[in-house]
């Protein structure tokens, strides 16, 4: 490939060209030879971007909505996990809470929603209660911390896990409170616990905060109880095997 072509395609990031492998179709017109290029450069950005949304989405772990067991958790239809599938919520800025002991499902739904919705390009970020709060109450020292709050504030979907597992001090409440108060009606939140409403103020130590959190929360809110054993200790594995396996 040209020298020059190739220089010019650096300058401008056309990386379609910049890496001199590309093979000019033969037979091809100046412009449907331009129209190729475009296009090839066109996926590999949308390959680089999608890339970058799943990387700053931070999930633990990949969930789909296909390998959720229906049968196991009866709290949830099949008909409704197609509802959070399509995402059209997202874009009516509608939130989803699932409550539900652990082992439930509560985690493995809030994943499935966010993996569909990095897929179909939507900005997600997911967070525990714990790694939120500490992103919340570091942001005046710490660049990282600063710089997460303002992806934040871009993105489409948060997702929130693990709400009431840990203790949270006067000022964290006060600090998730206000974070909630600047997504109200701008973005779409999914929040798992462990605890129904009931237990919110136990959790904040204060019910009048818990009372407005919540007015901003289920505004616009599905909100999804989940119940029975733990799906993991229902499908517990072991090393040693029990007599009945062993006779099998």
């Amino acid at each position: 490939m040209n020298n020059e072509l190739v220089s010019l395609a650096k300058q401008f990031r056309i990386s379609v060209l910049s890496s001199g492998k590309y093979k000019i179709p033969g037979g091809m017109s100046a412009s449907d030879c331009l129209l190729d290029v475009l296009r090839e450069e066109a996926k590999l950005r949308e390959k680089r971007v999608a890339a970058e949304r799943l990387k700053q989405a931070r999930f633990p772990t990949y969930k789909s909505f296909k390998d959720f067991d229906t049968d196991f958790q009866k709290g949830i239809s099949d008909k409704e996990l197609e509802q959070l599938e399509n995402l059209e919520w997202i874009d009516s800025l509608y939130n989803v809470i699932l409550i539900g002991p652990p082992g439930t499902g509560k985690t493995h739904i809030a994943l499935a929603i966010g993996n569909k919705a990095v897929e179909e390009g939507v900005k997600v970020a997911f967070h525990s209660m714990d790694t939120l709060v500490h992103t919340l109450k570091t942001q005046e020292i710490s660049a990282k911390s600063k710089a997460r709050v303002n992806y934040l504030a871009k993105c489409d979907l948060i997702i929130i896990d693990e709400l009431g597992y840990l203790p949270v001090s006067q000022v964290e409440a006060n600090l998730f409170f206000g974070f909630i108060s600047q997504l109200y009606e701008k973005t779409s939140v999914v929040i798992t616990s462990n605890k129904g409403f009931s237990g919110w103020a136990d959790i904040f130590g204060d019910a009048v905060l818990v009372t407005a959190l919540l007015d901003r929360l289920t505004h616009r809110c599905q909100v999804i109880q989940l119940s029975g054993s733990g799906y993991r200790v229902a499908n517990r594995k072991q090393i040693f095997k029990t007599e009945e396996q062993t006779k099998a």
